[in-house]
């Protein structure tokens, strides 16, 4: 089968799951990898660098579509420069991007905003990118992945004591349920902007903590901070969340609740393998 969606990122949180709905829906997949990877049923893996640019001219050569789906806390702009360039060369007809909820209406200008908000920085000037290529473009803005949710919570919780920004919401969204959107546009014909996309709840940052503390079995005292700059006054107004747009169906509580047995499954498998 010829590979004619391009996926960057595909071996990611969410690129992972793009890449089986174009397979569902007979697209050839090609992935662009950083690592050499051992090829798998119906995919194509090619090693390239966008950061470099190294292997990127050869990733997008034939692709008629680019789902772009790497992406990082800094340096977001220039990697979607390099793709934009070597897809414009080689005649791409759609660009597909995956951005933030927030991305155009929080602040980042200060250096503490950018030490903890540069990710949303990174996203904007991304995005600017990809609407200026002059490529044909569709961009998806969507709300935190109960996957990323989890991690932050997982390493909060680490602590003695766990500091919680006072004021702070989220409005965790499936990853799945973001890449069958993602999938469904990549299919489509390009669309700009698209409204964006939600989890089907806004819960209170504290809120996520005490869930993940009380479902994991786990005590620790909790203190609210209030952080100081514009960025974090931002979160606080709620420019990261998108009530109107609370389209995603599974809710934290059922992630969470999926996602811990799992781990606990699995710790029992590898107990009783050591015994």
């Amino acid at each position: 089968m010829e590979s004619n969606i391009l996926v960057t990122g595909g071996t990611s949180t969410l690129g992972r799951r793009v890449v089986p709905r174009l397979q569902d829906a007979g697209r050839g997949v090609r992935v662009l990898s950083r690592r050499t990877r051992d090829p798998a049923e119906g995919v194509e893996y090619v090693t390239g660098d966008l950061a470099t640019g190294e292997g990127i001219e050869a990733a997008v050569e034939g692709a008629e579509s680019v789902v772009h789906c790497a992406g990082s806390a800094k340096g977001d702009g220039d990697k979607a420069g390099t793709l934009v360039r070597a897809a414009s060369r080689a005649g791409v007809r759609h660009l597909i991007y995956i951005s933030v909820v927030g991305a155009d209406t929080i602040p980042v200008v200060s250096g503490v905003d950018r030490a903890m908000f540069g990710y949303y920085a990174s996203k904007r000037a991304a995005e600017r990118i990809v609407a200026e290529s002059g490529l044909p473009w569709t961009t998806l803005r969507a709300t935190q992945f109960h996957d990323l949710t989890l991690t932050t919570v997982r390493a909060m919780a680490r602590l003695p004591v766990v500091p919680v920004p006072s004021g702070w919401r989220f409005q965790p969204v499936d990853t799945g349920e973001v890449a069958t959107r993602l999938a469904e546009l990549a299919l489509g014909e390009p669309a700009g902007l698209v409204p964006d996309m939600g989890g089907p709840r806004v819960h209170e940052m504290i809120e996520l903590v005490r869930s993940y503390l009380q479902a994991s079995h786990r005590r620790r005292p909790i203190i609210p901070i209030r952080l100081p700059g514009k960025a974090a006054a931002a979160f606080r107004a709620g420019a990261n969340l998108t009530p109107e747009h609370a389209v995603g169906q599974r809710t934290w509580e059922e992630f969470l609740a999926d996602e811990l047995d799992s781990s606990a499954a699995a710790l029992t498998v590898s107990s009783r393998k050591r015994r």
